[in-house]
């Protein structure tokens, strides 16, 4: 599976240093998941998600739509 990753960061002209950082990871390490040399974890992919105002779905090649999907609001809280 080849993950969006390097195209949001590059649309978004960020560095992998400064994503790394946001993953609170090394750049070495964001670096082998936009190769696809090691699989990013889920909490990661939250974060970019969110980071990105994108989905998941998005991130990992699921669907071609960008804008997010909307959050069911939880009525407990």
């Amino acid at each position: 599976m080849r993950l969006k990753i390097r195209e949001l960061r590059e649309d978004n002209n960020l560095t992998q240093k400064q994503i790394a950082k946001i993953l609170n990871t090394t750049q070495q390490t964001y670096s082998r998941y936009e190769s696809g040399e090691i699989t990013i974890d889920i909490y990661s992919l939250i974060k970019l998600s969110d980071y990105y105002n994108t989905s998941i779905d998005y991130i990992v090649g699921l669907t071609n739509e960008k804008t997010p999907y909307k959050r069911k609001k939880d009525k407990n809280l």
